[in-house]
């Protein structure tokens, strides 16, 4: 049994205690109200006596023994297209979406719990599409919905049999969402506590990408910044919102790339940037960059997946050379879709930091990838695919109770045009709260058809719509003096 739950027989102000299916307060109970033989354990609040060496069997003691000792049956499993707009196509260096395809899944237990998950699909990046995802994720309800009772531990293990590898990944991770989501409203707690308690918030970084008219199709597409005016004037409504790390798409135009940067340091000299370059470099040409940043004397606090993900000698080279001549991380995205791939990356030195997405390797492939990089002492990094804040909302909880994540980027719900999660984590400028009882907090309006009912809030449609209207500057000014707050399917508009 795990240190942090013990059999006690006296209250303290800083405890909890387990019993049963409930999470009780320990000064609502007396001594010897509660009996060890019916499984009884106290939550210390502790911090130190969380496990932060990789030692032992996971992250956090609360979800050790949960994983270990909580019983659970699940009683319907259901997945639906989750289909929501962009503000406009979102563009990387490998792919280009139009819009969200996702599928949200719903898990109710047999004590009624219920939990909500998302398998996020990104064309060229996840294996599945949204037909093979729903398919797949009726599967595995057929399954789940006629096993036994067992420890959530084994539940997911047998998840993680039924949809194997990263062929799967993306609906395994939805899958593993709603479960532990409904695991924690049953014992109720949030998971930012069951995955280790270090903080109830997150700071993000911000994509910073722009609308612009493409004048082949004479629609506006959310591209990479196109020149270095729109990037200064970008940099500075981003500082003003409280946004202190800048992530840039770069990796198709070098020289443009190059220009853009410079054009940021200068309007935001206080800013870091990350460089994301989605493997739309070669070697050569990723170590250009930074050689053209060192002497413009601008240094990015990382440089994100130069290279093409299989190709390992150009990934461990760039990081070498990035580390000791130029003193900047590189962190491995798209090669890492596997513990495999960890493994590798951790052995041979190919990257100093390794980005986590639940989607890659789902929720107990980024648990061990988790513990080998911090026992190996690399650091570590999360991101998301094009998410809602279902998806969204469970990372930045995986991140905030853990604690051990120095790059966040948790941002892609703000490319969204509607908002389809009711409740879910609290919004401000860069910074995501956790107020909520249980789970992440966030579900949908789960109809009787074939596609969740999204909840068209009028705030960021009012916002693609200015952004397609007027000039480019009156676009931006716009856009970026919006503030929406999400809270329980309400939110404040303000401009």
């Amino acid at each position: 049994m795990c240190s942090l739950f013990r059999p006690v027989h006296a209250t303290s102000s800083d405890s909890w205690w387990v019993h049963g299916p409930m999470f009780l307060p320990a000064s609502s109970l007396s001594p010897g109200r509660v009996s060890t033989s019916s499984m009884s354990f106290r939550c210390s609040s502790n911090h130190g006596d969380r496990d932060r060496d990789g030692d032992g069997n996971g992250l956090s003691p609360i979800w050790d023994n949960l994983s270990e000792s909580l019983s659970v049956k699940v009683a319907k499993v259901e997945g639906k297209p989750l289909n929501v707009p962009l503000i406009a196509p979102f563009t990387i260096a490998s792919s280009r979406l139009d819009g969200v395809n996702n599928v949200g899944i719903r898990v109710e237990l047999d004590d009624g719990s219920v939990g909500w998950g998302e398998a996020p699909i990104l064309p060229f990046v996840t294996a599945e599409d949204q037909p093979l995802a729903l398919q797949m994720t009726g599967q595995a309800a057929q399954f789940l919905q006629t096993i036994p009772s067992k420890s959530l531990g084994e539940l997911l293990q047998q998840i993680n049999f039924l949809l194997p590898g990263h062929a799967f990944a993306s609906v395994r991770a939805g899958v593993e969402m709603a479960v532990v989501d409904a695991v924690a409203h049953s014992v109720g707690l949030p998971l930012w506590q069951i995955f280790g308690s270090a903080s109830d918030s997150i700071t993000t970084d911000i994509t910073a990408q722009l609308l612009s008219l493409n004048t082949l199709t004479n629609q506006y597409d959310l591209i990479p910044i196109v020149c270095p005016t729109e990037a200064a004037e970008l940099a500075f409504k981003y500082a003003q919102l409280g946004f202190q790390t800048l992530k840039l798409k770069v990796g198709k135009d070098l020289n443009r790339d190059i220009g853009v940067l410079k054009a940021i340091r200068n309007s935001h000299p206080t800013c870091s940037f990350i460089l994301d370059a989605n493997e739309g470099y070669t070697a050569s040409e990723a170590i250009e960059v930074l050689k053209q940043l060192h002497d413009m004397g601008v240094i990015p606090i990382l440089f994100e997946q130069p290279v093409a993900r299989d190709d390992w000698d150009g990934l461990g080279h760039v990081s070498k050379v990035a580390r000791e001549v130029y003193g900047v991380s590189v962190a491995a995205d798209e090669s890492c879709r596997s513990v495999f791939d960890a493994q590798k990356i951790v052995q041979e030195s190919l990257a100093d930091v390794i980005n986590i997405k639940l989607a890659k390797v789902g929720l107990l492939g980024a648990l061990e990838i988790i513990k080998l990089t911090r026992k190996a002492g690399l650091v570590l990094m999360i991101g998301g695919m094009v998410e809602t804040r279902l998806a969204m909302g469970f990372s930045a909880h995986l991140a905030a109770g853990l604690g051990c994540f120095r790059f966040i980027d948790l941002d892609t719900p703000l490319l969204l045009s509607q908002d389809p999660v009711i409740g879910g984590y609290q919004v401000s400028g860069p910074v995501y709260r956790f107020t909520n009882a249980g789970g992440h907090g966030g579900f949908l309006d789960w109809k009787e058809n074939d596609q969740v009912c999204r909840n068209d809030f009028q705030a960021l449609p009012y916002i693609a719509t200015l952004c397609m209207k007027a000039t480019f500057s009156q676009r931006l000014r716009r856009c970026l003096s919006v503030k929406v707050s999400f809270s329980h399917s309400s939110f404040l508009l303000a401009s």
